[in-house]
């Protein structure tokens, strides 16, 4: 019995994969919905349950039911109403500082605010999380069609590094190093990490390479050794078939 379960998750891992990441994706989505018809005993318990794995600030996560998709600091420099015109009128900002040098005073009150019914409700993961899973499923799918015609030789492993991880870590550690040293009194890191915001546009267009890349580097591998596993167990369980047979 147990092989048999083995031997059909083996075989199907795709599938289970994809399924498994829609859902992890997905819940996030559903959490603003949630919001906007009533729930919101059901949407909180989704807020917490993501608050672990992501940041969940405001000003980075996309918005679902509101004015706007998104609403960023005005340090981004969108075209987007930033969130500190509406922080006045919001309580939850009361004590945050809407000047981008004292950016600690902000964070809480952005992980705490979920939106309202002008802005809208945000999701439970942030803009670059939301892009990045989102591209792992996509990428899952485009994969599960492409290795009809054939095996599908993973990506170089310096050309993930180049393509999936070095624009999201240039983006996310240089915007955490600028917070950071913002208020240093060593002007050579300031200097060397002015401050800036990302983009939503920017947040997202690096999650999705990196989630792109994951799938194009990984799943070959996984699929290689899934069909090893597959096939092993396979064998075992003809080999148990024929035995019974013949006795």
């Amino acid at each position: 019995m147990i092989d048999r379960i083995f031997h059909t998750l083996a075989r199907r891992w795709l599938l289970f994969l994809n399924l498994a990441v829609a859902v992890y994706v997905g819940l996030p989505m559903l959490a603003p919905v949630l919001m906007h018809v009533g729930a919101t005993g059901p949407a909180t318990l989704l807020y917490r349950i993501y608050s672990p794995m992501c940041h969940q600030f405001a000003s980075r996560s996309f918005f679902l039911f509101g004015e706007q998709v998104a609403y960023p600091r005005e340090l981004a420099g969108t075209s987007l109403t930033p969130i500190e015109a509406f922080m006045p009128d919001l309580p939850e900002f009361a004590e945050a500082s809407t000047d981008p040098a004292q950016w600690a005073s902000f964070l809480w009150p952005a992980r705490r605010f979920v939106g309202n019914a002008q802005m809208g409700y945000k999701m439970a993961l942030c803009q670059r999380d939301v892009s990045m899973y989102s591209s792992i499923f996509i990428g899952g799918l485009i994969y599960g069609l492409v290795r009809r015609r054939g095996p599908i030789r993973p990506m170089r492993f310096w050309l993930f590094l180049l393509i999936g991880v070095l624009p999201i870590a240039l983006d996310g550690f240089s915007q955490l190093f600028s917070q950071f040293f913002v208020n240093t009194q060593i002007e050579t890191l300031a200097r060397l990490f002015p401050l800036r915001e990302s983009s939503p546009l920017l947040r997202s267009l690096t999650g999705a390479l990196f989630g792109l890349s994951l799938v194009w580097w990984i799943y070959p591998r996984l699929d290689e050794q899934f069909s090893l596993t597959a096939n092993d167990i396979g064998r075992r369980l003809a080999a148990r078939a024929d035995a019974a047979s013949s006795s």
